[in-house]
């Protein structure tokens, strides 16, 4: 007989820190979590505003006793309860700046982690919060949620299969147009933080949206990095933060990357597109249509592969990666719930005191966090000094 979460027999009980009221991430992370019946969101500190965060509650079901009115008062007061009723994970889905000190608390009371991207605010907390992970032994996510979708996932496998041959060019981009006037003007609330220095860190447009460009290229690839030449603008007069970005990367086999990324550019929407050039085949992805990948050889015919996991040419870790049938389209949410279903049966294995993979894991972790908040410092340095070339090798980087 199947049973919840195999020998454990439960649901994982989830607690949510950001996401009240106009929210965008915090519904999503709700979403996904729960999407495959493995966890249940039990409580939450959902504002750095009391008032809101009680109020909020009602609308993710969370009971008022455990509503809480700051992510200090949530871990306190789960610390206390009995081991069958306490949360087994924390979501962290807050502006950037507070990612560190709630992911920091979260980690030395032992609580299991999945933090929103960028990390944390700068390289410093993102290298401490990886000590404090390693010391700890909990399981730690980020959600790079593009490297949950299925075809995704199965280009890594053709990489890592040699179907592509060499890999010598990489383009990744992500564009958005929503941030083409000053929308933080008006105090709407997602672009408020986002390009306020204070709430978003060094980076507005290259933190946001380019680290997510910047994974993709390194997870489909497998590449190591060697070093970046960065240009950023503020194309929007008034603008604290860069809304436009274009970044050369080399990697240590020689071959070349490029990183844009835009969030000024009229009448896009989330258009991350990655380009993969081998010395053996090419492929193209678009997350706006993610449920084709296309595969191009010279003298063959263009191929179109499918989300198909009946399909021959649809590898282990991509089949596993769907959840219906081929024609029924699967997107955003899947894709975000498939980080946390990996990240879920590493929580279930810590929790029944057996070993875990903490570095080459499926999903996103602790040092493709430190590895992002790299990226971003260096790209922003490297911009200040004219598009010079600076290192982009770290240790916490994986293949």
């Amino acid at each position: 007989m199947d049973t919840t979460n195999g020998s454990l027999n439960r649901k994982l009980r989830m607690a949510l820190v950001g996401g009240g009221s106009g929210s965008f991430i915090g519904r999503v992370h709700a979403t996904a979590a729960v999407l495959d019946n493995r966890a249940a969101l039990v409580a939450g500190a959902l504002s750095s505003d009391p008032v809101r965060a009680k109020s909020s509650a009602a609308g993710y079901d969370i009971p008022l006793d455990r509503a809480y009115a700051s992510y200090q008062e949530l871990i306190e007061s789960e610390l206390a309860k009995p081991a069958t009723e306490r949360i087994d994970f924390l979501t962290i889905a807050t502006p950037n700046h507070m990612h560190f000190p709630v992911a920091k608390a979260a980690v030395e009371a032992g609580f299991n982690v999945v933090c929103d991207k960028p990390m944390t605010f700068d390289l410093a907390q993102a290298e401490e919060l990886q000590k404090l992970v390693e010391k700890s032994g909990v399981v730690f996510a980020v959600t790079h949620n593009y490297t949950g979708y299925p075809l995704v996932r199965l280009a890594r496998e053709m990489v890592q299969n040699g179907e592509l041959g060499e890999i010598q060019c990489i383009r990744s981009n992500y564009i958005q147009g929503w941030l083409r006037t000053r929308l933080e003007a008006s105090d709407q609330k997602q672009a408020a933080w986002r390009t306020d220095p204070t709430r978003s860190g060094a980076a507005g447009c290259f933190g946001d949206i380019g680290t997510h460009a910047y994974n993709l290229g390194r997870y489909i690839s497998g590449l190591l990095p060697k070093q970046i030449s960065c240009h950023l603008r503020t194309f929007e007069t008034g603008r604290a933060l860069d809304d436009y970005g274009h970044a050369v990367i080399q990697f240590e086999n020689g071959a070349l990357g490029t990183v844009t990324a835009s969030q000024v550019t009229h009448g896009r929407e989330n258009d991350v597109t990655i380009e993969v050039d081998g010395t053996k085949g090419a492929i193209q992805w678009r997350q706006e249509n993610p449920n084709e990948l296309i595969v191009r050889r010279n003298g063959s015919a263009h191929q179109i592969y499918t989300r198909d996991p009946n399909a021959p040419y649809f590898l282990p870790l991509a089949k596993s990666s769907c959840r219906l049938p081929s024609g029924h389209p699967e997107a955003f949410f899947e894709a975000f719930a498939n980080i946390y279903r990996a990240a879920f049966d590493a929580m279930i294995l810590r929790i029944e005191g057996k070993s875990f993979e903490t570095k080459n894991t499926i999903y996103p972790n602790v040092y493709d966090g430190v590895e992002g908040m790299y990226f971003i410092q260096q790209s922003v340095a490297s911009s200040r000094e004219n598009g010079a070339w600076l290192p982009l090798q770290h240790q916490a980087a994986r293949k």
